[in-house]
C-alpha cells in the first residue's frame, strides 16, 4: 500500500496505510487468543456518463467476536460500457490493494490471520456468467476468494459506502 492511499475507519477517522495496519494490530492484540480473518472487497456504482465510483473495504473479523473495517472511495475517469468491464476493474482494484496490504503487513509482523478477497458476484443475477473468469483472476494471484452470499466485504461493507 502506498503512502498516498487513505482509508476511513468505521469510526470516521481517516488513516494512511500504516494507520490502518496499526489499528488492525491493536484490534488483534486486544484478544490474541481469538482467530482472525482479514477480508478485502470492492464494490462499484455507475454514475453519470458511464463513469463509476469504487469502494474498497478491508475487514478484520475476530471470529465469533465482532470486527472492524476500513473503507476507501475511488473515482476513476475511465468509462465503463459493460458490467463485465466494471466487475474486472473491481477485481483489479482489490488485487492491487491486497498485494500492497500483505507486503506492508509482513514488515509489521501482524498476528496470524486468514486472508480472502471477496467479490460482489453470485449464482443469481447478471454477474453469474462471470464467476469463473473473476474467481480465476484472483486465484491466479494465489488468493482465496469468496463470492455471494459469503462475500460480505464487497457485498455488504463496501456496498454500504458506494
Amino acid at each position: 500500500m502506498e503512502q498516498d492511499i487513505f482509508f476511513n475507519s468505521s469510526f470516521g477517522i481517516r488513516l494512511d496505510q500504516s494507520g490502518v495496519l496499526r489499528a488492525i494490530v491493536d484490534f488483534m492484540n486486544e484478544k490474541p487468543e481469538h482467530s482472525y480473518a482479514i477480508t478485502l472487497g470492492t464494490d462499484s456504482e455507475v454514475v453519470a456518463d458511464k463513469r463509476a465510483d469504487f469502494v474498497t473495504a478491508i475487514v478484520v473479523h475476530r471470529i465469533g467476536n465482532g470486527g472492524r473495517y476500513f473503507w476507501r472511495h475511488t473515482k476513476t475517469p475511465k468509462r465503463f460500457h459493460t458490467l463485465r468491464d466494471r466487475m474486472i476493474e473491481e477485481v483489479l482494484i482489490s488485487l492491487d490493494i491486497a498485494k500492497r496490504f500483505l507486503e506492508t503487513s509482513q514488515k509489521m509482523h501482524l498476528p496470524r490471520f486468514d486472508f480472502e478477497i471477496h467479490v460482489d458476484i453470485g449464482e443469481n443475477g447478471d454477474t453469474r456468467v462471470m464467476i469463473q473468469e473473476l474467481v480465476g483472476m484472483i486465484r491466479a494471484h494465489n488468493f482465496e476468494v469468496k463470492t455471494k452470499p459469503e462475500s460480505y466485504a464487497a457485498s455488504s461493507v463496501a456496498d454500504r459506502h458506494v
